[in-house]
């Protein structure tokens, strides 16, 4: 199979239409080819593509900003000279300025298919700001290593922000390319915009469901390391908006959670008894482990390690947003009084007025399940499954692949 960026630098006749025109790359780590060269690189040396700047998204162009509300500054590219403007720096759109670099700008950044994610709110600006000063998009597309599984509440008016690009659930199920398309159809954009398509992608083909194993995992950010922590993000990641670790300083992040005084076999065996049918798909794993940096540094923890590979991953069973809701639930119900959620005093992302975790769920109904004492499995599935239905066929319309 071929990527976006592998059929654009093998095919002359899809590049015809860049000739003549200045065109600018948005890029991280794993913008590489099937060759592990660098996109930047790889399009810098071909004669018909005059590459006149860059852009960086969260993290960085480099990948170097280990943690999240790390800004990245502008910069000169030292190896091809052109100007790298940061995107999570002094601002998060392109500027006047910056847009007026280029004639067409090519996005090529893997995803890990959660709305969370901050690329694809990097796609959407860049998008809008395109419609706004006549620039063409391209996207070289990108497999979602998630898949097609589709989870999470949709994103409620008010709860927008630069991890929440619009109403979409947390699990969406769409490549880069797709969720262009759909953004440009929800905004009413007048964008000129374009997809290299992958070929031969089928999201449904195993092992990889979404991610084809042949092809080597570079980390997009710097706490992506694997295929694991991918399938498991769209649950993990809403650990940012509680005091409990989500494993970074550790050399698995986003793929288990714990704390200095819960006590995981006891959460474990809550969570089976609360929703064993939410659990299936993977295994989950009785871990220790003391962060380098970040929460509970330097602090034994005991934690939960979702496994969701190897013999014990089902891909259509494995639910990795209800697992982390159930995480949560039962360190309520053992806990009662846990000190569960960041409080308003943490800013996410540079919000205000909302809790983290409402923040990454776009809306409160999952802190208020949790914080529920009457409330069931089946209640939050009562919430959860009309929107997760209705996005099945918002999307289709758009599906590539």
């Amino acid at each position: 199979m071929k990527f976006g960026i592998d059929r654009l630098l093998a095919d002359p006749d899809l590049r015809r239409e860049l000739k003549g025109r200045r065109v600018a790359l948005c890029a991280h780590p794993a913008s590489v080819t099937d060759n592990l060269v660098h996109s930047m690189d790889a399009l810098a040396m071909l004669d018909d593509v005059d590459l006149t700047a860059a852009f960086g998204p969260q993290h960085g162009i480099k990948g170097d900003k280990q943690d999240n509300m790390v800004e990245t500054q502008d910069e000169v590219d030292p190896v091809h000279g052109v100007p790298v403007f940061s995107l999570y720096g002094e601002v998060r759109r392109p500027t006047g300025q910056s847009m007026g670099t280029f004639d067409v700008i090519l996005i090529d950044l893997q995803d890990l298919g959660c709305r969370i994610y901050t690329f694809i709110t990097t796609l959407l600006y860049i998008l809008e700001e395109a419609a706004s000063h006549g620039k063409e998009v391209w996207v070289l597309d990108r497999p979602n290593p998630a898949g097609r599984p589709i989870e999470g509440l949709t994103l409620l008016p008010g709860y927008e922000s630069f991890v929440g690009a619009g109403p979409i659930p947390m699990r969406h199920g769409l490549t880069l390319g797709e969720l262009g398309h759909w953004f440009i159809k929800h905004y009413d954009l007048d964008v000129a915009y374009r997809v290299i398509e992958m070929h031969g992608y089928d999201p449904e083909a195993s092992p990889g469901f979404g991610w084809p194993t042949e092809r080597l995992w570079i980390n997009p950010s710097p706490n992506a390391p694997n295929l694991n922590m991918a399938r498991a993000y769209a649950g993990t990641v809403m650990l940012e908006g509680a005091t409990l670790s989500e494993g970074r300083g550790t050399t698995r992040p986003l793929e288990l959670f714990g704390a200095p005084d819960i006590n995981a076999r006891t959460v474990i065996a809550e969570m089976q008894r609360l929703a064993p049918q939410w659990l299936e798909g993977c295994a989950l794993r009785e871990t220790w482990f003391e962060p380098t940096f970040h929460k509970h540094v330097g602090q034994l923890c005991h934690g939960v390690h979702i496994h969701a590979e190897g013999k014990f991953y089902d891909h259509h069973a494995f639910k990795p947003w209800r697992i982390q809701a159930l995480g949560f639930k039962a360190i309520r119900n053992i806990f009662p009084e846990y000190a569960l959620w960041r409080g308003e005093e943490f800013k996410y992302e540079y919000t205000e007025g909302h809790l983290a975790i409402d923040i990454i769920n776009g809306g409160p109904a999952l802190r208020e399940w949790v914080d529920d004492e009457g409330a069931e499995p089946g209640d939050l599935d009562a919430l959860t499954m009309p929107d997760e239905k209705a996005w099945e066929e918002e999307r289709r319309a758009h599906l590539l692949y």
